[in-house]
């Protein structure tokens, strides 16, 4: 009791702990210190340094604190996944899986054709998993500040109402625009439907006048229901886009046949027209038109070749137009029916070439095209162009092989196996014209594998491949590629038609003219012969 009475505090506790196993290092004698010594644990307590011990310094203390941390971490996780498996064991049976199943099942059936676009050795779930995460992350960015200044963009001018306009059978106004010869004298007449987010301005951009006058040429250019200022038709299709044009042609007094000139989204329409009323056409022009990315009749690899030369956002919007055509007023009243304007590449998810970017960038063509959307828009309302994009990847309503179709009749084995070696045998039926395919090698909005499939369809048709011309460039101000393609067209140029006098006028003869040039020279001579 003596003894415990003289105990510091040191040592009383020392004895309580016993011998934990901790070893101090050495002191300068060499000795250790005994392990319950009073003198080494009140040392180690009060930080009295011992004699050849290094201090630690800050950046050992950091890198042992992040390690530290690291491994709480680490096994907090593990936890988590533990409890949270625990918890999910048998949730397959619940009540709610049970309910939920059916459900998931089908809508992961309904959007298992997305998985088309990923790589064969990537499993679904994990990339979209993946998709939807930086999609997230992608969202939570759009609405973060910026200090940078960016100039606003221009609000669209929309003119006051200026079209002639004509009243179809069904009550509908048609707005339509002319340029060139006048009725009486126009030796040839084009009909023109323009493409998407487009209107009746377009027509050929950047025709000029004198060539359709060298020509004898009249274009008739019109605004598709809903757009510019023609009426909506809600219920219209490519039957109805045809029977369209031909009103359009009666009601401008085009007699004889009319071509038709089909340009990228237009194109659907100028084949509709070679479809249902081939007897009122003469031809057709048709500039990278546009097919249908869906048809039944093409190819994996013709479908392979098309999608890849596609943009992202390009290959998305045919996605909603073919599934979730709701989807579709959302993007638009973003881009062109904001107001403001834009330009060609984001508002049509358009990736293009050099020579487009070129001409794309050119004052004439910024121009036009702020014209041409504005006309476009006028209207404001999303439906027509929601109703244009569907039409493009669904049904048409015929296949572009049904506008040139090989005639069957009965015939013996014999004459079929003639005509198997013979092409003249052969006799085809449905649109016997001439048809005409400029397609730029460059375009990466329409691919030329379109018009190798349009070509595979239509047997008849000529195709002109443009080395390094792509979607714009050779359609739009090119003069000398306007010249071309009415050449190839019409031939040798023969001006327009001069209207035969009616029989009970006479025309007077031409009085004979002399030029002032030629009085002084006859003058001198008189005098001359007077002198003589």
């Amino acid at each position: 009791m003596a003894a415990a009475a003289t105990m510091t505090w040191h040592e009383e506790l020392a004895t309580l702990v016993g011998d934990t196993g901790v070893r101090l290092p050495a002191v300068a004698g060499g000795a250790a210190p005994a392990p319950n010594s009073a003198a080494a644990v009140g040392g180690g307590w009060y930080g009295e340094e011992e004699e050849g011990k290094v201090e630690e310094g800050w950046a050992q203390q950091a890198r042992g604190f992040a390690e530290s941390t690291a491994e709480m971490l680490r096994e907090l996780g593990l936890g988590v996944w533990d409890v949270a498996a625990q918890s999910l064991a048998g949730a397959e049976d619940s009540e709610l899986a049970r309910r939920l199943r059916r459900p998931a099942a089908a809508a992961g059936k309904r959007l298992s054709f997305m998985n088309e676009y990923l790589p064969e050795d990537r499993d679904p779930v994990r990339c979209w998993v993946v998709v939807a995460a930086v999609a997230f992350v992608a969202l939570l960015g759009v609405g973060s500040s910026d200090d940078t200044p960016v100039e606003q963009p221009k609000k669209l001018y929309i003119s006051p109402p200026n079209a002639k306009r004509f009243q179809l059978p069904d009550g509908r106004h048609l707005a339509y625009e002319e340029k060139g010869i006048s009725a009486d004298r126009a030796r040839f007449s084009l009909v023109a439907p323009h493409s998407f987010l487009s209107s009746r301005l377009a027509g050929i951009p950047g025709i000029s006048s004198s060539l359709l006058e060298e020509f004898g040429a009249r274009l008739v250019t019109y605004d598709l229901p809903g757009f510019g200022e023609s009426d909506p038709h809600p219920g219209r299709n490519l039957n109805s886009s045809a029977l369209d044009m031909l009103h359009l042609a009666d009601a401008l007094g085009i007699v004889d046949k009319f071509w038709v000139v089909g340009y990228s989204g237009g194109g659907m329409h100028a084949w509709s027209a070679l479809r249902y009323i081939p007897d009122r056409v003469a031809g057709a022009a048709m500039f990278a038109p546009m097919a249908n990315p869906y048809d039944s009749k093409m190819t994996k690899d013709e479908k392979r070749k098309i999608w890849d030369r596609w943009s992202t956002k390009r290959k998305l919007m045919h996605i909603l137009a073919r599934r979730f055509p709701s989807l579709l007023r959302l993007f638009y009243h973003r881009s062109f029916l904001s107001g403001k304007q834009g330009q060609p590449e984001s508002w049509l998810s358009l990736s293009t070439g050099k020579k487009d970017k070129t001409l794309l960038e050119a004052p004439t063509f910024n121009t036009f095209w702020e014209k041409d959307v504005a006309e476009s828009v006028r209207q404001g309302d999303a439906q027509p162009f929601v109703e244009e994009a569907v039409l493009q990847v669904s049904d048409w309503g015929f296949s572009l092989s049904d506008i040139q179709m090989q005639k069957k009749e009965d015939q013996g084995v014999f004459e079929f196996m003639k005509s198997l070696f013979s092409q003249a045998e052969r006799e085809w039926v449905g649109f016997l014209g001439p048809i005409h395919i400029w397609q730029g090698m460059d375009d990466r909005v329409v691919p030329p594998s379109v018009t190798e499939f349009a070509r595979r369809m239509v047997p008849g048709a000529t195709v002109h491949k443009l080395l390094d011309e792509g979607h714009f460039s050779y359609f739009c101000f090119c003069d000398e590629c306007h010249r071309q393609i009415f050449s190839t067209l019409f031939g040798t140029p023969q001006g327009p038609l001069n209207p035969a006098p009616e029989s009970s006028e006479v025309a007077p003869e031409p009085a004979e003219e002399t030029s002032p040039a030629y009085e002084e020279v006859a003058e001198q001579e008189q005098e001359t012969s007077g002198l003589a």
